[in-house]
C-alpha cells in the first residue's frame, strides 16, 4: 500500500471512530444524562459488568492513578458508581455502577445502535458485520480507550 493510500486508510477510520463517540455521546445526551462526557463512557465499559479498581481504570485508560481518581469521584458524586470494598483484597475499593449508571449504560448501547444506523443503510447489514469482523481481525486485544 503506498503512503497517500495508508494515510486516507488511517484518515477514514479516526473520523470514523471519532464520529461514532460524538454520535453515542450526542445520544446519550439526548436521552438526558447531560453531565457526562465521553471517557465517562469508556470508564462504563470498564466497569461493566462487576466493576473494577481505580489502578484498573488508569490500566483501561491509559491515564495515570490520580486521573483515574479523579473520573471515579467525579462519577460517585454525580450518582453514577460507587466505591464498594473488594471482596478479593480488603485493601482495595471496587468501583461499581449504580442503578443510575446501569440505565445510562443501556442509554448509550441504544444510542450506540441508533449511530451505526446509517453504516446499515449505506452499506447494508451483511458488508457492515462483515466489516466488524475484519476489523475484528486488526484491532488489538485490550481496552478500548480515548485516543485523546
Amino acid at each position: 500500500m503506498n503512503t497517500s493510500d495508508a494515510m486516507s486508510l488511517s484518515a477514514a477510520l479516526l473520523a470514523a471512530a471519532g464520529s461514532l463517540v460524538e454520535d453515542i455521546h450526542n445520544g446519550v445526551t439526548a436521552r438526558g444524562y447531560t453531565d457526562l462526557r465521553p471517557t465517562h463512557g469508556f470508564v462504563f465499559t470498564r466497569l461493566a459488568p462487576s466493576g473494577a479498581t481505580v489502578t484498573e481504570i488508569a490500566e483501561h485508560l491509559g491515564f495515570t492513578r490520580q486521573a483515574a481518581s479523579q473520573i471515579v469521584d467525579d462519577l460517585e458524586r454525580k450518582g453514577y458508581v460507587e466505591r464498594r470494598p473488594h471482596p478479593d483484597d480488603a485493601r482495595a475499593r471496587l468501583v461499581v455502577l449504580t442503578e443510575q449508571g446501569w440505565r445510562c449504560t443501556a442509554a448509550a448501547d441504544s444510542a450506540a445502535a441508533e449511530a451505526v444506523e446509517p453504516w446499515v443503510e449505506l452499506l447494508g447489514e451483511k458488508r457492515l458485520l462483515a466489516l466488524r469482523d475484519e476489523l475484528l481481525r486488526l484491532a488489538p486485544a485490550g481496552p478500548i480507550r480515548p485516543s485523546w
